[in-house]
């Protein structure tokens, strides 16, 4: 009878390879995932809000013709910039020239009529006391002497406007500024009716106007008054980006905040001044540009924050991982608010103390048990935000 026993364990080996094997879960009989958590504490933000605005002059003139003449000359170069007082064209003034003069020669004949009057008068006056005198030649001399002064007084008069007119014959600069192009060239005639020459604009400071939120308007009136500063636009400050997205060197302060709501808008327009010095490359500002307006607070507030790392967002909104007591996730629904490159501000959703996930969020779902330690390099951040912030 042949022998059967060797061949059993292979039979063992194919029966129980045929079996299925049960996949384990996830993590079973393994170590919980590390993840780097922060805590969620105040922290020194500055407030900041961004809006479109748009840089205006806090001066602008059009400049235009007082008299009707011929432009002699044109004295500056478009597009530069002038000072108060600059000559900047020159009318024809020989016309202008001739007539005060003659009005000049009528003040001249005025005044020497007005002599011979009171010499008449005085003469007459002395006579009444003779027996030659009469009352009624005193009365006349009077009344010549008088109507003489008159008429040396409208003739004054017409000097002074012939003086005047010539005048208006040299338009110069009102303002110091920036001036455009003009739109006469020298040899045509220009007259009060012809429209502006050219436009002088004040280049620094320069004002940025930017329409903010009615309910933007009611935080900056509560933090004004609970500021303290004796500068009632103390508590904030203005910074630009320009258009090609650099932020302008210069920092401005709020100094209006308009008295009207636009009706179709719900805004209210606020106002900064702003410096605008030479740089290497002309003023950056310029009348009528577009800009981001960052309104800012002029202090950091304390407030609850945690790294901007933390937080998740998907269809319902802003979210963050935390632990509970047992190191367990759970997913928080969070209103955030002011955010820094590093740090976001907490306005609900989160208290005090709680520790958020901050690395290792790829690793972790709500309900699951992970190993908490601290992430330096997060840490590192945020004590950098907070200094910076101050």
């Amino acid at each position: 009878m042949p022998r059967l026993l060797p061949a059993l364990p292979l039979l063992a080996a194919l029966v129980l390879g045929a079996l299925p094997v049960r996949a384990q879960a996830p993590g079973a009989g393994g170590p919980p995932p590390a993840v780097g958590v922060a805590r969620v504490e105040p922290r020194a933000i500055t407030e900041a809000q961004e809006f479109v605005g748009r840089i205006q002059a806090p001066q602008r003139v059009a400049l235009v013709a007082r008299v009707t003449a011929f432009i002699d000359r044109q004295t500056f170069t478009e597009g530069a910039e002038v000072k108060a007082g600059d000559l900047l064209y020159v009318l024809e003034q020989a016309p202008f020239q001739a007539d005060l003069a003659a009005k000049q020669a009528s003040v001249a004949q005025a005044a020497a009529q007005l002599d011979n009057a009171k010499l008449a008068f005085t003469r007459a006056n002395s006579l009444l006391k003779t027996p030659a005198g009469q009352q009624a030649a005193v009365d006349s001399a009077r009344a010549t002497m008088l109507s003489d002064a008159a008429q040396l007084q409208a003739a004054e008069a017409q000097a002074r406007q012939s003086a005047i007119n010539l005048g208006y014959t040299e338009i110069r600069a009102p303002i110091a500024g920036k001036i455009g192009r003009s739109a006469v060239t020298p040899g045509n005639v220009v007259s009060p009716g012809s429209g502006t020459l050219t436009t002088l604009v004040s280049v620094d400071p320069m004002y940025v106007v930017f329409p903010v939120p009615v309910r933007t308007v009611t935080e900056v009136r509560h933090a004004l008054s609970v500021s303290g500063a004796t500068d009632p636009y103390g508590a904030f400050r203005i910074r630009l980006r320009l258009p090609d997205g650099r932020e302008y060197a210069q920092a401005g302060r709020l100094d209006f905040v308009d008295n009207t709501v636009s009706q179709g808008t719900d805004t209210v327009v606020l106002r900064g001044t702003i410096p605008n010095p030479t740089s290497p490359v002309g003023r950056e500002l310029v009348d009528g540009e577009f800009v981001t307006v960052v309104l800012e607070g002029a202090r950091p507030a304390e407030m609850l924050a945690i790294p901007r790392v933390a937080v998740m967002t998907d269809q319902q909104g802003d979210y963050v991982y935390t632990l509970d007591k047992d190191n367990r996730v759970q997913q928080a629904r969070v209103t955030l608010g002011q955010t820094t490159p590093l740090l976001v501000a907490v306005r609900g959703g989160l208290t005090q103390g709680q520790t958020v996930v901050v690395d290792g969020l790829q690793k972790v779902r709500p309900g699951q048990v992970v190993a908490p330690g601290p992430a330096p390099e997060t840490a590192h951040a945020e004590a950098a935000a907070t200094g910076g912030a101050g």
